[in-house]
């Protein structure tokens, strides 16, 4: 004999399966914002920002200090762009060491670059509240964004750390 379900019990699968849709929404809202956040979509082109061909002239031109700011394992696996300076940005001296490339001269004009970009753009904050005036953002970053392909798909020099 066939199981009758009560409305009561009918309702409460009903929303049932509406909640599971529901978060399953969230789910996608969510994994679609880390995705957004992780390769920097909205990366910011404004003002303080270089493109990578700009980035690595100037550098090589020494009209800006390029600081790649990403860790020693993403250095040895992609190099550091020609023209850049690698400094770990999880440095507890990090500050101390940047204002020793500069000779301590806080209005030279400092890129930083990163994998996508996302990293820079938070330390140029850090940055500027420790007094630097000049500091510039490559958002594309070594491995793109939404500023960019990135140094690397760019096919633009890189040399090997360590």
């Amino acid at each position: 004999m066939a199981e009758k379900h009560l409305p009561s019990q009918r309702t409460s699968a009903r929303l049932s399966r509406r909640g599971l849709l529901a978060l399953g929404g969230i789910g996608v809202v969510t994994a679609g914002a880390f995705a957004a956040r992780w390769f920097n979509i909205w990366a910011d082109t404004g003002g303080n920002a270089l493109s990578a061909p700009d980035a690595h002239a100037a550098a090589v031109a020494g009209d800006i200090l390029l600081v790649d700011i990403r860790r020693p394992d993403e250095w040895a696996r992609t190099g550091v762009g020609e023209g850049a300076v690698p400094l770990d940005m999880r440095r507890d001296d990090f500050v101390e060491a940047l204002l020793s490339e500069v000779q301590r001269d806080t209005n030279r004009p400092v890129a930083l670059i990163c994998a996508r970009g996302v990293r820079s753009r938070h330390l140029s904050a850090r940055l500027l509240d420790a007094g630097f005036t000049r500091i510039i953002d490559v958002p594309e970053g070594m491995l793109g964004s939404g500023a960019g392909p990135g140094w690397v798909k760019r096919g633009l020099p890189v040399q090997k750390v360590g």
